[in-house]
């Protein structure tokens, strides 16, 4: 294990697979200690898979889960002082958990589904996960960080108490055509950073977004691994044609830059939305 988080203790919400597994993987190779918080363990469509949390001790690091929905409030605060209880106290905040039934619905539909097809249901339930959930967890995570001692000083001078990273979108930033449930929700979550930047600067707290464009996770992948289905392959041909640099996103393209936006190598970055989107968003 590397020392760049060492002796820091973050939560990971959605931890069990896709980005947030691995950024944890990632922060625990860097030292820190790891909060695994998901519905479960393993992803839904593969539980055979090694849960994060024993992967992260098999691999020598330190890390439990908690079951959390991060729609549930009770949840979220039990979740924060669970991490509290087994480390003593949190230094990092990652607020990934998330749907993306819009974008799914793009393998039904060429160019998804519009705002007048949206079922108000689809809408409600990706608003509660994707910003009900970055709003609770930074919350409790706030909190916290300003009822403990800050860390020691950097090299900047800086005695941080906390870095809350909220996984956001490059939907967050433009539209994506055929998923207003989800754009809606990303763009509020860049909202909600900006503002908790600018509130949180004076206690030395970090807030910033992470902002992928089409990544290759499970979120997508009944798109790009459903071969037999014309509108599924014509969709996934346009997905990667829509990224100049040619291709989809990888999984540890994401963990390295939010590596990056919790060290003391951005210890003077708040309220900044990092796209990595391999281009998409220039166009």
């Amino acid at each position: 294990m590397a020392s760049r988080l060492a002796k820091i203790i973050a939560i990971v919400t959605g931890a069990s697979s896709g980005l947030g597994r691995g950024i944890a993987l990632a922060y625990a190779r860097e030292g820190a200690s790891i909060i695994c918080a998901d519905l479960q363990p393993t992803a839904r469509n593969d539980t055979s898979a090694t849960p994060t949390h024993d992967l992260i001790n098999q691999k020598g690091g330190v890390a439990i889960f908690v079951k959390t929905d991060v729609r549930e409030e009770a949840q979220i605060e039990c979740l924060v002082a669970a991490a509290v209880k087994k480390f003593g106290r949190l230094d990092i905040m990652v607020n990934n958990a998330g749907i993306a039934n819009d974008v799914a619905g793009l393998a039904a539909k060429v160019g998804g589904v519009r705002l007048h097809e949206t079922p108000t249901e689809t809408f409600d339930l990706t608003l509660a996960a994707n910003t009900r959930g970055v709003f609770l967890g930074s919350k409790y995570a706030l909190a916290q960080f300003l009822a403990q001692d800050p860390l020691p000083a950097n090299s900047r001078g800086d005695k941080t108490r906390g870095w809350i990273l909220n996984v956001a979108s490059a939907a967050g930033i433009v539209a994506l055509g055929g998923a207003p449930s989800y754009v809606a929700s990303k763009h509020a979550v860049i909202g909600l950073t900006k503002q908790t930047a600018l509130d949180y600067a004076k206690d030395k707290i970090h807030c910033n977004a992470l902002c992928p464009a089409f990544v290759s996770t499970a979120l997508i992948s009944e798109i790009t691994e459903d071969t037999n289905n014309p509108i599924a392959v014509e969709t996934t041909k346009a997905l990667v044609a829509a990224h100049p640099w040619g291709d989809l996103g990888q999984v540890e393209d994401m963990a390295r830059a939010a590596v990056f936006l919790v060290s003391e190598d951005a210890q003077w970055i708040t309220g900044h939305s990092l796209v990595v989107d391999g281009g998409y968003t220039v166009q």
